[in-house]
C-alpha cells in the first residue's frame, strides 16, 4: 500500500499540528486521532461526509488532543468586540488556533465572498493594529485580514456544527510524553465505538450513519441527487473521505492491524473511484460504486474490534 502525499483539505489537523510545532506527529497520524475516518454520516438524511455519525472538526479535535498528552485552553462567545480582544490578548503570548471560521468571508481567498464557504481552521498570528496576520493551512501563509473581516467570518454563523461564535484554542501544554505511536495505540476502541454509532452526541433530525447512510445516498443518486449534494461531493467530500481513508490504513498498518489496514485501504480506493463518475455525470457507476462501500464499514468496525482486542492481550 503506498501512502497518499500530497494536498488535501485537512485545516483542522495542519492548523493542530503547527500549534504542537517541531515534535507534531505526521498529519496522517493526527487526522486518524481525530477519528474522522472511522465512519460515514448522512447529515439530516441529506448532506453526506465521509465521517462518523455526529462527529464534526471540534469532537475531533478534543480527541486528538487528549491522545497526544496535550492540553490547551478553549474558549468562546462574547461580543465582537470581547472576542478581538481576547484574541489581541492571547496572541501577545503565542499563535492561537481559531475556528471553526467561515472560509467563504476569507476575504483573502480568490472568489471571496462567497455564501456556503465552508467551516475552516487557521492559526492567528497576531493582531496588529487593525489587522489579522494568520496562517491559512490551504496554501495561505502569513495571510492578512482586516480584523472586522475576521471576526465576520470568525462569527461562523453558517456552520451548523457550531454552537457559539469566536471559537479558540490557547495555551497548548504537554501533560504527558506520548508519541503519534503510542497515540494510534489509544485508537482503535474509539474508532469500534465510532463505527458501532455512538448515541451521545446530538445529531440533526433523520442523520443516519454506516451503511445506512450510504445506501441513502446511492438512492439519492438514483433518484436524481441534488446540485449542491452532487457540488459538495464533488468538490470536497470524496477527496478529503478518500485521503482519510487511506491515512488511516497506514496508521493501521503501523500499528500491525494488518486486516484493518486492508480494509480501510479498500474503502480509499472505492471513495477515490466515485470523483470520476461524479465528475462526469456517470450516475449508474457512482451508484455502483456507493452500494459497494456500504458493506465496508461493518467489515472495518469487526476487523478492529477484533485485531484490537488481539493488540491488547498481554504478551506471555
Amino acid at each position: 500500500m503506498l501512502s497518499y502525499n500530497g494536498s488535501g483539505p485537512y485545516c483542522y489537523t495542519h492548523s493542530l499540528r503547527m500549534m504542537i510545532g517541531p515534535d507534531a506527529p505526521p498529519a496522517a497520524v493526527v487526522e486518524t486521532l481525530t477519528g474522522a475516518p472511522f465512519g460515514v454520516q448522512l447529515v439530516g438524511g441529506t448532506l453526506p461526509f465521509f465521517d462518523p455519525y455526529g462527529w464534526d472538526p471540534e469532537t475531533g479535535l478534543d480527541e486528538a488532543v487528549e491522545l497526544l498528552g496535550l492540553r490547551c485552553a478553549r474558549s468562546a462567545g462574547g461580543t465582537p468586540a470581547e472576542a478581538l480582544g481576547r484574541l489581541r490578548a492571547a496572541c501577545a503570548h503565542g499563535p492561537v488556533l481559531a475556528g471553526p471560521v467561515d472560509m467563504g468571508l476569507l476575504l483573502y481567498r480568490p472568489g471571496t465572498p462567497v455564501v456556503d464557504g465552508g467551516d475552516h481552521y487557521v492559526v492567528v498570528l497576531a493582531v496588529e493594529d487593525d489587522m489579522v496576520l494568520l496562517h491559512d493551512p490551504e496554501g495561505h501563509p502569513y495571510a492578512t485580514l482586516p480584523t472586522a473581516d475576521f471576526v465576520a467570518a470568525w462569527r461562523a454563523e453558517a456552520i451548523a456544527y457550531s454552537d457559539m461564535p469566536f471559537v479558540m484554542r490557547t495555551g497548548f501544554v504537554r501533560e504527558r510524553e506520548v508519541t503519534g505511536i503510542q497515540a494510534l495505540r489509544a485508537c482503535p476502541p474509539r474508532a469500534v465505538a465510532w463505527l458501532t454509532g455512538r448515541t451521545d452526541l446530538p445529531v440533526p433530525p433523520g442523520s443516519l450513519g454506516g451503511a445506512a447512510a450510504v445506501e441513502a445516498l446511492a438512492d439519492q443518486v438514483a433518484e436524481g441527487l441534488a446540485p449542491d449534494v452532487r457540488t459538495l461531493l464533488d468538490a470536497f467530500v470524496v477527496r478529503l473521505g478518500a485521503r482519510r481513508l487511506n491515512d488511516a490504513a497506514h496508521c493501521l498498518a503501523l500499528l500491525g492491524l494488518a486486516d484493518c489496514a486492508t480494509v480501510a485501504a479498500g474503502q480509499s480506493r472505492i471513495v477515490g473511484g466515485l470523483q470520476l463518475p461524479l465528475t462526469t455525470g456517470d450516475d449508474r457507476a457512482l451508484e455502483e460504486g456507493l452500494r459497494r462501500l456500504a458493506p465496508t464499514y461493518e467489515r472495518l468496525r469487526t476487523a478492529l474490534a477484533r485485531e484490537a482486542a488481539e493488540m491488547l492481550q498481554p504478551t506471555p
